[in-house]
C-alpha cells in the first residue's frame, strides 16, 4: 500500500471534497427534514462520474479504483450522509453487473446506473426473517416458461422505490435439495417489472434523506437472461459484493465523524467558559485528540482494505476489519462531538446530533458489527 495518492486518486478526492462542500453540507438538514431524496445531486454526482469509481471506462465508469472510491465516499459522507449511502449502493450494483454480469447485462445496465439515467440501483438481499442469516432466505425463483417467477419478500432496501435495477436473491433451489446458502440465485429486476411492489418509505431514525423500503414480488416474471451469473451461484456473488460494500461503508463512517470532528474543534475554540474557550480545557483537548487518533487509524484500515482490492489481492479480512473498527471509532467521535457541544449538540439547530443519528446504522447495515467480528475470527482460526 503507497501511502501517497496517485494524480488521478487526489484528483477524485477533491472532486468529491468540492462538491460535499458546496452542494451537500448545505442542503444536508434540509433533507434529514424533509426526506427529499436528491435525484438532481445524484445526477450531478454521475456527471462527476462518482456513481461509477471503480467501473470499466468502456461501460461509462471513471475506472478510478478501489482507494479513489474509498476516498471519495468519505468526502460525499462528510457532506451528507444520506447521498452518500445512495452513492455507495449504486457504486456497487455497478461492480457487481460488470464483474458477473453477462456482456448484454453490462452494456444494458452499468451506463445507465453510471451516467444517471437510472437514479439509482439498489441491492436486495434482506429479508424480514433474514438478515444476517441470508441462508434463511425464503423467496423462491421457480422456473416457468417466460424465465423464471418470483415470489417473496424483501426488506430495508436502500434506495428500492426509486432503483432503475435491483440486484436481487431468490432461493432457485428448496433448502431439502441445497441446504443452507447454497441453492440461492441473482437476478436483475427492472423498476415497473409487473409482479413487483413497492413498500412504504421507512422512518428512520437517521439517514433519512435515503430511501429504504420493502419489496413485495408477487407472480414477478423476469425471462432467462435476468439470471445473474451461474445458477446456484448467487451467495458467492452476494459475499463478494459485501466485502467490497464493508470497504464502501467503512469510509461512509469516516467520512460522518470526520464532519463531527471538524464541528467538535470549531466549537471548542468558539466557545467560552470560565472567561476562556473551552478548547483550553483538557477534558476536550483529550476528547479531539481521541478522536483524531481513532480517525486516522480507522482511515489507514480502510485504505489498506481498498488497495488490497485494487491490488487483486484477498480483501475479506481487511474490509471486515475496517468496517468493525470505523464504524465503531466514528460512533464514539460523533458521540463525543455532542458531549463538546453540551446543550446545543442536543437541538437540531446543530448538526452534532443529526451526525450522531446517521452514523448508528453503520454498525448494522453491510454486515453488523457482531458479523465483522466473526468474519475475523474465523479468518484468523481458519
Amino acid at each position: 500500500m503507497h501511502l501517497d495518492l496517485t494524480e488521478a486518486q487526489a484528483l477524485v478526492q477533491q472532486t468529491a471534497h468540492d462538491y460535499a462542500a458546496r452542494h451537500l453540507a448545505p442542503a444536508a438538514a434540509e433533507l434529514d427534514r424533509t426526506e427529499r431524496f436528491p435525484s438532481e445531486t445524484l445526477r450531478a454526482l454521475a456527471e462527476l462520474g462518482l456513481m461509477g469509481v471503480n467501473v470499466p471506462a468502456e461501460l461509462g465508469g471513471a475506472e478510478a479504483g478501489a482507494v479513489a472510491y474509498a476516498l471519495a465516499m468519505i468526502e460525499i459522507a462528510r457532506g451528507c450522509a444520506a447521498t452518500a449511502v445512495t452513492m455507495a449502493v449504486t457504486n456497487m450494483v455497478g461492480e457487481v453487473i460488470a464483474r458477473f454480469g453477462s456482456d448484454a447485462q453490462r452494456r444494458r445496465h452499468v451506463p445507465r446506473l453510471t451516467s444517471g439515467e437510472y437514479a439509482a440501483g439498489a441491492f436486495a438481499l434482506t429479508e424480514p426473517g433474514a438478515g444476517s442469516d441470508p441462508g434463511a432466505m425464503r423467496t423462491q425463483a421457480t422456473r416457468v416458461a417466460e424465465g423464471f417467477r418470483l415470489d417473496g419478500e424483501k426488506q430495508w432496501i436502500t434506495s428500492g422505490a426509486h432503483a432503475g435495477v435491483m440486484v436481487v436473491w431468490a432461493r432457485t433451489a428448496t433448502p431439502a435439495e441445497l441446504p443452507g446458502s447454497r441453492g440461492i440465485s441473482c437476478f436483475l429486476v427492472e423498476a415497473g417489472t409487473p409482479g413487483l411492489t413497492i413498500g412504504k418509505a421507512e422512518d428512520k431514525m437517521g439517514i433519512r434523506g435515503s430511501n429504504t423500503v420493502a419489496l413485495s414480488f408477487d407472480g414477478c416474471v423476469v425471462p432467462e437472461t435476468a439470471l445473474l451469473g451461474e445458477l446456484h451461484s448467487g451467495f458467492k456473488i452476494a459475499m463478494m459484493a459485501l466485502d467490497g460494500g464493508r470497504i464502501g461503508i467503512a469510509a461512509q463512517a469516516i467520512g460522518i465523524a470526520t464532519a463531527a470532528l471538524d464541528e467538535s474543534a470549531a466549537y471548542a475554540r468558539e466557545r467560552r467558559q470560565f472567561d476562556r474557550p473551552i478548547a483550553e480545557f483538557q477534558a476536550i483537548q483529550w476528547m479531539i485528540a481521541d478522536s483524531r487518533t481513532e480517525l486516522d487509524a480507522a482511515r489507514l484500515l480502510c485504505l489498506r482494505a481498498a488497495s488490497r482490492k485494487e491490488a487483486g489481492l484477498s480483501f475479506s479480512q481487511e474490509a471486515s476489519m475496517a468496517k468493525l473498527f470505523a464504524t465503531e471509532a466514528a460512533g464514539r467521535v460523533c458521540d463525543r462531538n455532542v458531549q463538546i457541544h453540551g446543550g446545543y449538540g442536543f437541538v437540531r439547530d446543530f448538526p452534532a446530533e443529526r451526525h450522531l443519528r446517521d452514523v448508528r446504522v453503520t454498525r448494522i447495515y453491510e454486515g453488523t458489527s457482531e458479523i465483522q467480528r466473526s468474519v475475523i475470527a474465523r479468518g484468523l482460526l481458519r
